[in-house]
């Protein structure tokens, strides 16, 4: 049980602070069918966010986070995420919930595994029920997500993660990558 100011945050506590890395790779897609490799790097401050309980049954620990993700070439800003990391007391149940302003939200549910290292691993797909993406009607139609899967590992003061999302984007299917390994700042 780790505790912070008596709230149980389980695997959570391990995310509190400010994350910086330099090491982001972004594989995205090109209006002209080809693939552009884009260099990054970001920052993620995590912050307690406290306890909540639905329907006096489950009572979940929430840490919210924001993320600003830059080109290493330019400095300009390419991604901006807001979210909340929810784990289910006393369960391995975790939950990932984001928004990204382009008009997209994430509602992504998996399990948390602590062995030697804290294993995050979550997904959501656009036709879900249980673990929903939801879009704007632009997106729909010319960029739609359809699914989001999210492996992040936690190892002391080392935070990596890896993403996929499959989009259908300018007629075609891809699966956009971004991989990213970050260090807590002192």
């Amino acid at each position: 049980m780790q505790t912070l100011n008596s709230i149980d945050y389980g695997p959570l506590a391990g995310l509190i602070g400010v994350w910086s890395g330099n090491k982001g790779k972004d594989l995205s897609p090109e209006a002209d069918g080809t693939t552009e490799l884009n260099e990054y790097y970001e920052t993620i401050v995590f912050t307690e966010a406290g306890e909540t309980s639905n329907a006096e049954e489950e009572v979940l620990s929430a840490v919210q986070y924001t993320q600003k993700v830059q080109r290493i070439s330019s400095d300009k800003v390419i991604h901006q995420e807001v979210g909340y990391w929810l784990w289910e007391q006393g369960t391995d149940n975790v939950i990932h919930s984001l928004t990204i302003p382009r008009g997209l939200c994430v509602l992504a549910g998996g399990k948390v595994v602590t062995k030697n290292a804290t294993v995050f691993d979550v997904e959501a797909s656009f036709d879900s029920e249980q673990w929903p993406i939801t879009q704007s009607v632009f997106l729909q139609k010319k960029a739609m997500t359809k699914t989001f899967k999210q492996k992040m590992t936690l190892s002391g003061d080392k935070l990596q993660y890896s993403q996929h999302m499959l989009l259908e984007i300018y007629g075609n299917s891809f699966d956009h990558n971004d991989n990213s390994s970050l260090r807590r700042q002192p």
